[in-house]
């Protein structure tokens, strides 16, 4: 399970800073590498996409500082 998570974390961050990029300096590098409208650049997106989802989904179970926070509003 850590090595997807360090995959779909990963994964994040390079779309995160692929839209900074985008944001930027209107320069969006899955596009550079797999090529516009590409089936290639389709995937990557997906994935991305999937690795967010994954990410939002696991994250309360995984996040120390998450459970932290969580155990003193219940306790206040």
């Amino acid at each position: 399970m850590k090595r997807l998570h360090l995959l779909t974390f990963s994964l994040v961050i390079i779309g995160g800073l692929n839209w900074l990029l985008v944001g930027l300096f209107d320069w969006n590098l899955v596009q550079l590498v797999g090529g516009e409208g590409t089936t290639l650049a389709t995937i990557v997106y997906i994935l991305i996409g999937l690795s967010a989802v994954y990410e939002i989904a696991t994250h309360k179970s995984r996040c120390k500082g998450c459970g932290d926070m969580a155990q003193t509003k219940a306790a206040a």
